[in-house]
């Protein structure tokens, strides 16, 4: 018997992990693992339903109602195509074979699965538990994006996504697309028309505006990023063409920022510089801005009961905890933003069950050993969310 095989038997949670890994799911080729789980949910009388763009949402009812509902979230799909997935165990790690083991996020979707169950089949008093499993993540977050949140009971949510055990996440940055376009109409002939002053080059017209615009960390707070701006590309001109007076140039950015607040200041910013060069070039050359919201802010939230019950109870457990901020997306950031069936705003937070390294790679691992103590850690917490 193989070690690995061994330690599945040993360990629901682990052969728990490792079938849902064994089924390859990309994005928007879930079905597989959307059966599977379906499968594991009518054999351990847990109640479920797909919604219209086949999410799989968990209530399990309360058992006293004077307590409020929890609920959980992790996606299906996972970074890497639709080839067998073999997995093997080196150490206490887990392994699959020549490709991406999909432990973002299988870890999540396994260790929400087994408390579902576990809950499902007990006497234990708690105000409900939901369990949301999504798809699409990875390539465009349309899986939350089309979720039912009017048939959502809970306002807090774990979204069980992070990559490291311990951590808890209670903001995370936005992304907005910025792009600058300079339009200088008259162009020219870069010898006969060089010294005419109502011929402006793009280019060097961009050039000036990029060195007024602010670029990198724009504002940190308790030595974490909140809002940032980096540069992504310049076009203008032609390498090859050099006789030509350009016309046209763009330039785009991309803007993060975990605050609604700090993002606006930093766009005023921008808008400032792009309406002094209007000012200054008149109709000789035009600049135009415009900014594309693609993910909205995750902002930290005044309500810290959750961060603090968390920090006990990994405590308890033996996990340090890592109450922190991220500057990236997730799914809390579409929750974050949204309202459930009660009209309340949601309180998500990403959490870590586990660690999984290098991640998204042909080199992806997960712990095992990491993966159990998350579990213990997630019961307890919802022991003590229910206490």
């Amino acid at each position: 018997m193989s070690e690995l095989k061994q330690i599945r038997e040993n360990y629901e949670l682990i052969d728990l992990f490792c079938n849902l890994a064994e089924i390859p799911s990309p994005s928007l080729q879930e079905e597989k693992v959307i059966e599977w789980i379906e499968a594991y949910c009518k054999e351990n009388n847990i109640n479920y339903r797909l919604d219209n763009y086949k999410n799989i949402h968990i209530q399990i009812p309360a058992t006293d109602n004077s307590k409020q509902p929890l609920m959980l979230s992790a996606h299906m799909d996972v970074i890497g195509d639709d080839s067998p997935v073999e997995t093997y165990l080196e150490g206490v790690n887990i392994h699959a074979k020549g490709r991406t083991l999909g432990g973002d996020d299988k870890a999540g979707v396994a260790n929400a699965l087994l408390l579902a169950k576990e809950i499902a089949n007990s006497d234990m008093k708690h105000g409900g538990l939901e369990v949301m499993f999504t798809r699409d993540e990875e390539h465009g977050m349309s899986g939350i994006r089309h979720a039912e949140f009017s048939n959502i009971d809970s306002k807090y949510i774990l979204v069980c996504d992070s990559d490291t055990l311990g951590q808890f996440e209670v903001a995370g940055a936005s992304y907005t697309l910025l792009t600058i376009e300079v339009h200088a109409p008259k162009g020219g002939h870069s010898g006969i028309d060089i010294a005419d002053s109502t011929r402006k080059n793009a280019a060097k017209l961009i050039a000036d505006i990029i060195s007024k615009c602010p670029q990198g960390l724009y504002y940190a707070e308790n030595g974490q990023t909140v809002t940032s701006c980096n540069l992504g590309g310049i076009s203008a001109g032609n390498f090859e063409v050099t006789n030509i007076i350009n016309t046209e140039a763009k330039v785009s950015y991309s803007i993060r920022s975990s605050s609604r607040a700090k993002e606006e200041e930093l766009k005023n910013e921008f808008k400032k510089v792009v309406d002094d060069f209007n000012r200054e070039y008149g109709e000789i050359a035009q600049a135009k801005i415009k900014f594309e919201e693609h993910l909205p802010p995750f902002e930290k939230s005044a309500d810290d009961y959750l961060p603090i019950l968390f920090e006990t109870v990994a405590r308890k457990v033996g996990v340090t905890p890592d109450v922190t901020t991220f500057h990236a997306g997730a799914e809390t950031h579409i929750y974050a933003n949204q309202t459930n069936k009660h009209g309340e705003k949601f309180t998500p937070y990403l959490v870590g069950l586990a660690t999984v390294c290098n991640m998204h790679s042909a080199r992806e691992y997960l712990d095992y050993e990491s993966i159990l103590k998350g579990h213990e850690l997630l019961k307890e917490f919802f022991k003590a969310y229910n206490s």
